[in-house]
């Protein structure tokens, strides 16, 4: 699943900071797992996602969440991150303050920080599970089939933002009036079109041109 505000996307676009919430879950570990990520700015959710992993570990998702996360943001082209996460493991081994001796997680740290070095500044930080329950709560609905439907509620319109179309069991919303593979290639031509015009016209005229499309918009 992924759910994404077209205002919120377009202002981060600048290199902006941004905060992300990660989680991963594995029920029986191993066991069915998931992995999530919420990103915010200003305090406002922007982009959500979440997908299934198969039979792994808890830790295994967790690093997949990361990995996923730092992805997005770089295609958003922020340039500090805020990562919170409920595993003390994968923030001790990402801080180097313990090592990564499980041949399963190698890679995925290696490729987290690959991709932390994209940016200006990523800081981790360990944080509870009860303040990290919107990444909590879409793991679970992954894990439990209901993540097509689960979520805030809309901003503006519910878009992706991806390059490439969602990896095979990543939940992504439908839309009316052609589909979402359509919006996202209207709304990224519109962006590019307006790179340098204001953030808010930008995006009212994105909203504007997808109603006209027949897009159905909250």
């Amino acid at each position: 699943m992924r759910k994404s505000s077209g205002a919120g996307v377009a202002a981060v676009s600048a290199g902006r900071k941004l905060t992300i919430n990660i989680d991963g879950a594995a029920r029986g570990n191993p066991g069915p797992a998931a992995w999530a990520y919420v990103i915010r700015h200003d305090g406002e959710i922007v982009l959500e996602e979440c997908g299934k992993l198969g039979n792994t570990t808890n830790n295994v998702a967790e690093y997949t969440a990361l990995v996923r996360a730092l992805e997005r943001a770089a295609e958003l082209q922020a340039d500090t991150l805020d990562i919170k996460s409920d595993s003390e493991l994968l923030v001790k081994q990402m801080n180097g303050e313990y090592k990564v001796r499980n041949a399963n997680l190698l890679p995925l740290y290696e490729e987290a920080n690959r991709l932390r070095r994209q940016f200006k500044q990523v800081d981790l930080t360990h944080v509870y599970r009860t303040e990290n329950k919107d990444a909590d709560r879409l793991c679970n609905e992954a894990l439990d089939g209901r993540a097509v439907d689960a979520g805030p509620r809309p901003r503006k319109a519910e878009i992706g933002s991806e390059k490439e179309p969602p990896p095979a069991n990543t939940h992504t919303r439908s839309a009316g009036g052609g589909g979402w593979a359509e919006a996202k290639d209207l709304i990224r031509k519109l962006i590019e079109e307006n790179s340098a015009g204001d953030a808010n016209a930008v995006a009212e005229r994105i909203v504007n041109t997808l109603q006209q499309r027949g897009f159905k918009l909250p």
